[in-house]
């Protein structure tokens, strides 16, 4: 568990935030498809599922930001914004959180995390690498 949370000034790192279109919400309520499980699908293999209703490209952001997502202390909502920005889970515990945050930016053309986020994501990397030490 993360004990991370907002600081004052900082991107809610931790907040969850419907991230599916409401047709995609509806393809995969009628394929009895949990978001949770789309982390261990392949995109091409999801698309495939949903009778190409929804594109390899679209599943591939859609299992990026589920991965993301799993990692402790990251929201849904930010994991959207990483993954638009075409990052995915091991970018997000490898890169220096520097790099991460600039990506971000410079894809939405503004300041979405400022340097109070930028230290608040490098000190969940600290804790997962931390959880990898000890695991």
């Amino acid at each position: 568990m993360s004990n991370v949370k907002a600081f004052p000034g900082t991107f809610p790192l931790h907040e969850d935030r419907n991230f599916l279109a409401e047709s995609e919400w509806v393809i995969f309520k009628l394929l009895c498809r949990p978001v949770d499980s789309f982390a261990e699908d392949d995109p091409e293999a999801l698309s495939v599922a949903t009778g190409n209703q929804v594109t390899p490209t679209r599943c591939d952001e859609l299992i990026r930001i589920v991965r993301i997502n799993q990692l402790a202390g990251i929201g849904s909502w930010i994991s959207r914004i990483f993954a638009e920005a075409g990052l995915n889970d091991s970018d997000i515990r490898e890169l220096p959180a520097e790099e991460i945050t600039d990506r971000v930016n410079a894809k939405a053309g503004y300041r979405i995390c400022n340097e109070a986020t930028t230290r608040a994501l490098a000190l969940l990397q600290l804790q997962w690498k931390g959880a990898e030490a000890n695991g």
